[in-house]
């Protein structure tokens, strides 16, 4: 038994040392059919949902060396880890919250090494994605580019439109 527990505990360390970030949890209600709509909510972000003994997390986080002293961890826990953008993630479980009557309770997270509580973490989800981000970038850049090209061709334009009124006119 004691060597289950060792391996489980090595197993959370691994994902919390490993991901770029992970929110903790408290789900209430939850059937099995909801936490596989969850888990494959949170797959297509990216992520992955686990659900972990208080006193097992407890003592993963403190040997990663993952300070979240002052969050009070109760009822049920479940602890969702990426590896890739925590935007994506916090959206996700978001949107299942609020499709499901609210079955999770955000507790908090680490995201980036960074400590968010529970208001972070729902703005976070507000958030538009990194690939929102960069297409609104390459749209400001394109922008006015366009418009420089568009001027060029309206200048070309008009010299034609002379040129033609002349031999028009001729």
């Amino acid at each position: 038994m004691i060597e289950e527990k060792q391996l489980l505990l090595d197993e959370i360390q691994g994902k919390i040392e490993s991901s770029t970030g992970f929110i903790m949890t408290s789900y209430e209600g939850m059937n099995a059919a909801s936490a596989r709509e969850l888990r494959n909510e949170l797959a297509e972000a990216e992520g992955e949902f686990e659900v972990v003994r208080k006193r097992v997390f407890l003592k993963a986080l403190e040997k990663s060396g993952v300070d979240v002293s002052g969050i009070k961890l109760e009822g049920h826990i479940g602890i969702m880890f990426t590896d890739s953008e925590a935007t994506g993630l916090a959206k996700a479980a978001v949107k299942f919250s609020d499709n499901n009557k609210n079955m999770l309770t955000f507790i908090g997270g680490v995201i980036e090494d960074q400590r968010c509580d529970a208001a972070e973490i729902m703005q976070l989800a507000k958030l538009p994605s990194l690939d929102e981000l960069r297409a609104q970038f390459v749209g400001l850049l394109a922008a006015p580019m366009s418009q420089t090209v568009g001027t060029m061709q309206a200048a070309l334009a008009s010299i034609l439109y002379c040129f033609e009124a002349k031999s028009a006119k001729s």
